[in-house]
Parts: structure tokens; sequence; C-alpha cells
């Protein structure tokens, strides 16, 4: 199954106790995905992303029942939201390179957004998948693959992309320089995401080398 909406809505009549309740679990979710970040998911215990946090273990468990569920609902929060930004692309059916920029600058929007779940996403699915509560990553790969995949086709097709692109390699070439910015990126740096992805573009789209 793709990833399950789960987005929290804020109501004006949301009680204020709830309204904190729902913004520490957020806090606690940040800490435990830059802890799963730089650990690394088996070396992570509830224990240290309770010393991360500042509280006992046995206070973490008030919130959630193991750092399964943590790391579950940081991943499918990130997918849900990559998704509904990759969506909001191709409902556009823009031109093939339009699709293209907009898919690259959404990313690293999703990489300034969740830095850290982009970390584990990329070091740790290829092992969580194999558990069943984490079967929705390979449903997540699989139409990130038809998306990118499709969308530089379209382009061979119209000649907007040359003819001689190996394709599935064009693919993995895009997919890996730009999602390995998450082990670089800072959010607040000297560059905007959106700054980023032009740069990335243009390197991309038209070469680094001074045309003659």
């Amino acid at each position: 199954m793709p990833p399950t909406k789960k987005k929290h809505q804020v109501t004006a009549t949301e009680p204020p106790a709830a309204a904190a309740a729902r913004d520490r679990r957020r806090e606690l979710l940040d800490t435990a995905a830059e802890v799963f970040a730089e650990q690394g998911y088996n070396a992570t215990t509830v224990r240290k992303i309770a010393d991360h946090a500042g509280m006992l273990a046995g206070s973490l468990y008030y919130h959630f029942d193991s750092k399964e569920s943590m790391l579950e609902e940081i991943l499918r929060t990130f997918l849900d939201e990559l998704w509904d930004g990759y969506d909001t692309v191709m409902e556009a059916e823009s031109g093939p390179r339009e699709t293209l920029e907009a898919l690259v600058t959404e990313s690293f929007r999703e990489i300034d957004r969740h830095r850290a779940a982009v970390a584990i996403y990329q070091k740790e699915s290829r092992h969580l998948v194999a558990q069943e509560r984490f079967a929705f990553l390979a449903e997540s790969q699989r139409k990130f693959e038809k998306t990118w995949l499709s969308t530089l086709e379209r382009g061979v097709a119209a000649e907007v992309f040359r003819a001689d692109l190996d394709i599935r390699l064009t693919y993995r070439f895009v997919r890996d320089t730009v999602w390995v910015a998450a082990s670089w990126y800072r959010p607040g740096g000297q560059h905007s995401p959106k700054e980023i992805a032009r740069q990335y573009l243009s390197m991309v789209l038209d070469g680094i080398a001074v045309r003659e």
C-alpha cells in the first residue's frame, strides 16, 4: 500500500493541552530522526533517544510504544509530504523539461524540510523493506522510479532530451545526485533549496563546460 495519509488537522477549537501534546510529539520525532540519521537505526535505542530529548526512557514510552513506531511515523510523514508535492507536479501535465525541473525543486524542498528523514531513508530502506511494517517503502520506491522514468521517456520522445540517453542510467544519476544532498545540506545555509535546485538543474541540463 502507498504511504497512508496521517496528517493532523489543526482547528481553532483544539484544546491547548492537545496542541501542546502534538507539538511535544513532533519535537520528540525530530529528535529521534536526528539520532537515527547520525547513529543508525540498529545502534539507536529508546534510551539514546530519551537522553537526547532530555527525558527518562520510561517517559518516552508515554508517547510511543517502540522505536519502530517512531521510525515508521518519521518515514511516513516524509513520504506523505513528498508525494503531495510530486503528485501536484505530475497532475499539472507540464512539458517534460518543466516537469523534471519541478520534481528536482520539490526534492530539494523536501530535503530542507526532512533532512534527517531523507538520510534515514537512504541508509536504512534497503533493510527495512524486508519487514512487513515497512512494506510501504517498497511501494513508494516503485512509484518514485515510475514517475522519474516516465518523465525522462516523455522528454526523449518529445526531442527535449537527447535520444542517445540511457534512460535508466540517467534516472539513477539524477536520483542519487539529488538525494545525496541530505548528507551535507543544512537548513538556513548560504543557499536556499530553490537556489540549489536551480544550480543543480543548470549543471544537469546545460553542463558545466563553456560553450564555444
